[in-house]
C-alpha cells in the first residue's frame, strides 16, 4: 500500500497491486449489493460501508487475504458457511489462494443490514 492515509475508498483500493485491487473491487461490489444504501468512508485506514451513519462492514486488503470486520455471529445455516473463514470472533478472512465467495459476502452484508434494522426496531 502507498504511504499516507487514503482519503477515499477509491484511493484505498487503487493503492494495491492489480491482482489484489481486482479482488477488493469485487468485494466492495458484493458489500454494496447487500448494503445498497451504504455510504463509503475510509475508517481505521481501510474501506468501510456505512449504514445510517454507523459502520456496516469494513474491508481490508492484506498480503495473503482480504478481511471483513466486524462480522457478527449469524444464525445457521449462514454461520456454517462463514465459519471456515472466521479467524477471530468478529473477523472473516478470505485467502487469495482460494476463490473468494462474493455471493457469500453479499449475503453476509444483507444479514448485517437485517440485524441492524432489528436492533433499531426498523425491521
Amino acid at each position: 500500500m502507498a504511504t499516507g492515509a487514503p482519503e477515499s475508498v477509491d484511493e484505498y483500493v487503487a493503492s494495491f497491486p492489480p491482482e489484489i485491487r481486482d479482488v477488493l473491487e469485487r468485494v466492495r461490489a458484493a458489500i454494496h449489493a447487500g448494503v445498497p444504501d451504504g455510504e463509503e468512508k475510509v475508517r481505521y485506514g481501510m474501506g468501510a460501508v456505512m449504514l445510517g451513519g454507523r459502520y456496516a462492514i469494513h474491508f481490508a486488503g492484506w498480503k495473503h487475504h482480504v478481511g471483513l470486520y466486524p462480522v457478527p455471529a449469524f444464525d445457521d445455516p449462514l454461520e456454517r458457511e462463514v465459519a471456515p473463514y472466521r479467524s477471530k470472533k468478529d473477523t472473516v478472512n478470505f485467502p487469495y489462494s482460494r476463490p473468494v465467495p462474493f455471493d457469500l459476502i453479499t449475503r453476509m452484508a444483507e444479514e448485517i443490514v437485517r440485524l441492524r434494522g432489528a436492533s433499531s426496531g426498523e425491521a
